[in-house]
This record gives structure tokens, sequence and C-alpha cells, in this order.
């Protein structure tokens, strides 16, 4: 496996064939949202790709997940500690969600990108503890790196 370019404080997470990199301050819900992700999914398909730090590394498909060798299939639950957790070793990264106070996630999402190691991903605002928060990101990853927001090309109600 190839050195990682770059190391970032957060929590990922791969459904399915993607990833998605959940960002934020210290209690905002990261690994908490994590677990949640892992354990609803009877499929199996859910897994954790790393706690606490990610490495990130470019490929020719764009960038891929990765867990520090010491903390691999570790995530780190409050109240708990360390628990292990079905993982995966890597990842691609597909999707970035800021994770904020329930007041600071909007309405309606602008369309917002950042670009890492020369590659664009969409961002999104939710708050880790809504109810709804495992099915909106689920939502967002199977939507967002393909089809863009809603509405950013002029045209709404493509999540029905």
């Amino acid at each position: 496996m190839t050195a990682p370019s770059l190391y970032v404080h957060g929590t990922c997470v791969a459904l399915g064939t993607r990833a998605v990199l959940l960002r934020g301050p210290s209690g905002t819900g990261k690994s908490d949202l994590a677990f949640r992700l892992v354990r609803e999914d009877s499929s199996g398909e859910t897994r954790l790709v790393a706690d606490d730090q990610v490495a990130l590394r470019e490929a020719a498909s764009g960038l891929v997940a990765s867990a520090p060798a010491a903390l691999a299939g570790l995530v780190e639950l409050r109240g708990l500690g360390l628990v292990a957790l079905p993982s995966v070793p890597e990842a691609p990264l597909a999707l970035i969600a800021d994770l904020v106070a329930r007041v600071s996630v909007p309405r309606i999402a602008e369309p917002r990108y950042e670009t890492i190691l020369g590659v664009r991903l969409p961002v999104i605002s939710l708050h880790a503890f809504d109810g709804t928060a495992t099915a909106k990101l689920r939502l967002a990853l199977e939507t967002l790196p393909d089809a863009g927001f809603p509405g950013e090309d002029g045209r709404f109600g493509r999540y029905g």
C-alpha cells in the first residue's frame, strides 16, 4: 500500500463501495454516528474504515481512506472505550459530512464542495444525534457524488 499523503482528524465509514468522512470537533458525534451506521446495517455492507485519524491518499479513481495500523478496526465510544467494529482496510472517499449543532444545519443545503489532494468532494452538514442522521447520510452518499445537490442543475425532487 502506498504511503498516505494526508492525515485528517475524523471518522470514516464505508457504505458499500463508497466512504464518507465524518468531521467535527470532539463531542459532535463522529464515532457515535459511525457506530450506529455499522450496527443498523443488517446486510453487513457498512464497515468502519477509521476512527479519530483518517489517512488519505491519491489514487487513479480519486481519494482512498484508511486507518493508521494502531487504530484499525477500533472505534472509541464515550462511556465504553475502544470497541471493535466490522471494518475494511481502505475505501474510496466520496463524501464529507461536517457534524454540527442542530441549529447550524441549513434547512435547504446550498451546494458545497471541498477539494482535498486535488479531488473535489461534496460536503454536507448534519447533526449526528438526530434520529434521521443515519438515513440522511446514506441518502447523501447514494445520491450526491453522482447527481449533485438538489436544484444544482435547475431541477428539484431527485430524491423521490
